[in-house]
């Protein structure tokens, strides 16, 4: 009796980015690049490997939120350290694979703090709300991310719940946010849709409103988390 065959195992489909950030990081090694070195502007980049700058901006997104690179306004792509043997496609997709989870965690946690803040929220801590949307703003209208703003009005909107154990639970994930937030700010058009989210939420909180503050926290994390990492490839 013939037994039936063993076929190997199907291979994921490696997207376009995934394997253009294999390419870079490759290029990175060959041309002996070092931590701090700057790479070139991204439609140069582009060019040198045959791609589109869409394709390219997400390849670089992918590679800074495993940490080789640092994508700042004003000063281009800055490499973070030697990607050396990382096996990027699989950093990349772990990374993608932990992103339902910290998610969930956000919503989970943010949502409650959101209600807090509402109810507990004090002068200064609007202040500093305030303080976190203007500096989103002006760094959005001057053509970047948003990512400092954005990051310094989610700790403002933790500190005015005033709740040590949420605030130290937030500060435990706060690397794997950071990641999350890399990712959905560099989505085309994300930015103002962030801000638009985050005035939404302050103005619940400010209204002293802890309902609309947790209905505003909830819709923003669901429309922050629709990233490129966790769609099928096409």
């Amino acid at each position: 009796m013939v037994s039936d065959p063993v076929f190997p195992q199907r291979l994921m489909r490696t997207r376009l980015y995934e394997q253009v950030a294999e390419q870079l990081t490759a290029w990175i090694t060959d041309n002996d690049l070092r931590e701090g070195d700057r790479l070139p502007p991204e439609r140069e980049l582009a060019q040198r490997l045959g791609v589109s700058r869409a394709t390219l901006s997400q390849a670089l997104v992918a590679l800074e939120v495993i940490g080789v690179v640092a994508v700042r306004h004003g000063d281009g792509t800055i490499l973070r350290g030697s990607p050396g043997s990382t096996r990027i496609v699989e950093a990349i997709r772990s990374h993608a694979d932990r992103l339902p989870e910290i998610i969930e965690t956000r919503d989970a946690l943010e949502t409650k703090i959101a209600a807090l803040a509402a109810a507990r929220r004090s002068d200064e801590d609007l202040a500093r709300i305030d303080d976190a949307l203007d500096a989103m703003e002006a760094d959005i209208d001057a053509g970047g991310r948003g990512v400092e703003g954005d990051e310094r009005f989610h700790g403002a909107v933790t500190a005015a719940a005033h709740s040590l154990l949420l605030a130290r639970l937030m500060d435990e994930i706060g690397d794997l946010i950071k990641e999350s937030r890399i990712e959905s700010l560099s989505q085309p058009g994300r930015p103002r849709d962030s801000l638009a989210g985050h005035r939404a939420i302050a103005e619940a909180i400010r209204s002293g409103d802890p309902d609309a503050a947790s209905d505003a926290m909830h819709a923003h994390v669901a429309m922050v988390s629709d990233v490129a990492l966790l769609r099928p490839p096409e």
